[in-house]
């Protein structure tokens, strides 16, 4: 032990001599003088550079265009700005896409840095770097708020997007206001005397009407006059005298003062309660409403006697029988105590290879996979043991051994194996639970057994949207089965509708049977399955148009969500003439969202992420699947707003990254195998199977009983006129060289005014109005700072289209 001790102790001296010279390095005074030195310098470089901007910035903007790898390595390339390349690429990052003018502040800042470390103290430099950076910023927003329409790089790209941004949304005076008020709370905050000097001259300005008042009024004077004898010397006030006075006296009558009036408001509005103790149990219900969501008296008397029923035009729906669905044998017998034996052998004799001792294992057996509980010996990192997962593997001749270190909420290290011969979970097992059965979940979905045999129920209405990913082949499609079957024998078709996306066309077209009890589609639809991946756009967006239906009902409503929407409306206290009506659920599935990416891109990104954030309250939740689980597909705005996650087998790591942040599903054993995280939680669930036979016989059932007419109507979106992005062009201010220039844009996939320049060989003011009428047009979208615009046209094609119609139109 001594030996240990005295070898981490020299350990411990060793690492801390091997400090010493680079501290010493820092420190030495050589080093601040060189520091300080090179700081003046840049900051001498940074003014001229700055300076030259003004002068030189029209010649050089095109080529900035240029990446600066090829700017800064080929001498072809010639910039007029002072301090030349450098100072051309510093210039125009700091005054054109940054803060304009008010960039000057970085050169004040570096020489008081310089100046500083050459023992010349003028100010303390964090301090003053602090207030200078608020003080750029303020003044980029400000300069950009009074030059904004003349000189775009007076307040640079900075205080341009700020100031439309806030003028956007409090309007241009509010904006100005703010910009005001901002400078009022800088100026505070960075001076210490800034309050004390602002109350100085309130004080006097409150004096001085104090004396007008007194020589207006001499009953005042004399009250006055009376209570100010302390502080009155030879009939002048004594300034030092009155503070004392103020700080002794004024303050603790104040607080007496609202300890007073707070006594008496409180009387007040104890007295105004028992003279009214009928107001506050008033039918809160029928207050909270219009008078034109209000019911008139006779419809209380006739209707309020019984609560409106949804599912009346199809009281007789009878929900399928768990006898439809078949029954698979279980092999719990399968995993014997000897293979468990072997196994926990196997397992201790792997980690005492490497050293580490267990005290305690234990094993739980589970439909696919065992789970085996260690808890390791007092000093054993648990980074060692999972770095032992191939290892461990390699000795229980394993398909993918998973290690779960720690288990959250237990002391200990969970290695789950493969069983040898793995259980087949039916549905109809799941969903004959009690779990299940005994469910009070608004959308109750269960999904699987756990690995310690408990049926895995969620609810999808809290959870609130889903994101299902795997391998071609390992249950993903079956997944999707299980949980529309399980909304299927839990909810009536008066209070589930589905949207359902398959542009497999193989998939969900199974479902068709059951549109007129459970689909929803769109009017002038001939199927309630899309499958053309051009029309699921518009589905999206008619969804978009529901939430806002909707949340526009909640208001009128004055409820918060979908629940107490129903609530209300099936006790009759909301009326249907008003258009008030019940509210069924709307559960949207996408099938193979990659392929729906690949050919629509982001606009179809946009109504999803509008769904995700917001249709929950309004009983609108997505269920998206992919079995291509790729960033470009999974994106960060989607990843964003679907916290609930299911990864079956994916092939590698990185994809179940994407998926779940975090690796584990590339061990999954396939066949159903999965992994459920929800809200950062990961839990392991066998997949309830269910047949192709099975769903057939289950929608069969719900096919031959009586259905609403039609199906769930989804209301018709709107059409935009015109092309990508609708923009208004004055036909008789277009540049001749307009539709050349579109096509050149559209060709080379970059929106950027220095491209037209020269490969039009035009100047740079008639190409950035070229460039302005390509926005009002839709061909490009609008100023991104330093990126090139984004073209909104995906090819040429599509792009003479819409300058045909543009010529049509003339």
């Amino acid at each position: 032990m001594r030996k240990k001790s005295t070898k981490t102790s020299s350990k411990g001296k060793k690492s801390s001599i091997s400090l010493k010279p680079i501290i010493a390095f820092f420190s030495d005074e050589r080093f601040k003088v060189s520091l300080g030195v090179f700081l003046l310098a840049f900051a001498i470089i940074l003014c001229l550079s700055f300076t030259s901007y003004f002068f030189t910035w029209k010649s050089d903007q095109s080529i900035l265009d240029v990446s600066i790898g090829k700017l800064l390595g080929k001498n072809t390339f010639q910039v007029e700005n002072w301090i030349g390349k450098i100072g051309a690429i510093l210039s125009n990052r700091f005054i054109h896409d940054w803060f304009g003018v008010a960039s000057f502040s970085f050169v004040a800042s570096f020489a008081v840095f310089g100046f500083n470390l050459l023992n010349i103290k003028l100010t303390k430099p964090w301090h003053f770097f602090f207030l200078s950076m608020i003080f750029t910023i303020w003044a980029s927003i400000a300069l950009a708020s009074v030059f904004s329409d003349n000189f775009f790089m007076v307040g640079g790209a900075h205080g341009y997007f700020i100031f439309k941004w806030i003028s956007g949304l409090i309007g241009v005076p509010g904006a100005y206001a703010f910009v005001l008020l901002s400078l009022f709370v800088i100026v505070l905050y960075s001076f210490k005397n800034s309050l004390s000097w602002i109350k100085s001259k309130l004080h006097k300005v409150s004096s001085v009407k104090k004396e007008d008042l007194e020589e207006k009024s001499n009953d005042d004077f004399d009250i006055i006059e009376s209570a100010g004898d302390a502080v009155i010397v030879d009939g002048e006030h004594d300034e030092e005298a009155a503070k004392v006075v103020f700080d002794e006296i004024d303050e603790p009558q104040k607080d007496e003062e609202i300890v007073e009036i707070d006594e008496i408001n409180s009387e007040i509005e104890e007295n105004e309660i028992e003279e009214n103790p009928d107001d506050s149990g008033l039918d809160f219900d029928v207050n909270e409403l219009t008078e034109e969501d209000e019911l008139s008296e006779e419809e209380i008397d006739s209707d309020m006697m019984q609560e409106f029923d949804p599912t009346k035009d199809l009281e007789y729906y009878k929900f399928p029988s768990i006898e439809i669905l078949t029954d698979y044998p279980t092999r719990k017998a399968d995993v014997t105590r000897d293979e468990l034996n072997a196994n926990k052998d196997r397992i201790v004799k792997t980690l005492r290879d490497y050293k580490i001792e267990i005290s305690r294992i234990t094993a739980t057996i589970g439909p696919t996979v065992t789970l085996y509980e260690i808890v390791p010996a007092p000093g054993v990192r648990i980074s060692k043991i999972k770095n032992l997962e191939d290892d461990i593997a390699l000795s229980l001749a394993a398909l993918g051994i998973r290690i779960i270190a720690p288990i959250p909420g237990k002391g200990t290290i969970g290695i789950e194996v493969p069983n040898s011969k793995p259980e087949t979970v039916s549905m109809r097992s799941v969903l004959k639970s009690a779990k299940f059965q005994e469910s009070t979940f608004e959308l109750p979905i269960a999904l699987g057994k756990t690995i310690s045999n408990e049926t895995y129920v969620f609810n999808l209405a809290k959870t609130p949207h889903l994101l299902v990913a795997g391998a071609t082949g390992q249950g993903k499609s079956v997944g999707v089965n299980a949980i529309i079957t399980s909304l299927l024998y839990k909810k009536h078709p008066a209070h589930l509708k589905f949207v359902l996306v398959d542009p497999k066309m193989v998939e969900l077209s199974i479902y068709s049977m059951i549109e007129k009890h459970y689909l929803a589609k769109m009017p002038d639809e001939e199927s309630c399955i899309v499958t053309d991946v051009t029309k699921v756009v518009p589905v999206m967006n008619s969804l978009c148009i529901e939430m806002d239906n909707r949340y526009a009902l909640l208001t009128k409503a004055r409820v918060r969500n979908i629940v107490e929407y129903n609530t209300k409306f099936i006790s009759r206290k909301l009326n249907p003439n008003n258009g008030h009506k019940f509210m069924p659920y709307i559960v949207v599935i996408i099938d193979e969202f990659a392929d729906i990416i690949v050919q629509e891109g982001k606009q179809v990104e946009a109504p999803i992420s509008r769904l995700a954030a917001k249709a929950r309250a309004i009983g609108i939740h997505l269920i998206v699947a992919t079995q291509r689980p790729s960033t470009d597909v999974i994106t960060g705005v989607i990843k964003a707003n679907f916290p609930t996650r299911i990864a079956f087998k994916v092939t590698n790591g990185h994809d179940s990254k994407t998926i779940l942040d975090s690796t584990g599903a590339n061990q999954l054993i396939g066949r159903g195998d999965m992994l459920i995280s929800e809200t950062g939680k990961i839990s392991r669930v066998q997949c309830a199977f269910i047949d192709t036979p099975e769903v057939e016989l289950l929608v069969e059932h719900i096919g031959k009983q009586q259905g609403y007419p039609n199906p769930y109507e989804l209301p018709l979106p709107e059409v935009a006129e015109g092309g990508g992005g609708g923009g208004s062009l004055n036909a008789n201010e277009k540049d001749e060289l307009f539709e050349e220039a579109a096509r050149l844009v559209v060709r080379h996939q970059q929106g950027s005014t220095s491209l037209i320049q020269r490969k039009m060989s035009i100047g740079y003011n008639r190409a950035g109005r070229i460039i302005d009428q390509l926005e009002a047009a839709g061909v490009v979208g609008p100023y991104e700072g330093s990126k090139a615009r984004q073209v909104l046209y995906p090819d040429e094609y599509s792009l003479e289209q819409y300058l045909n119609s543009l010529n049509e139109n003339k």
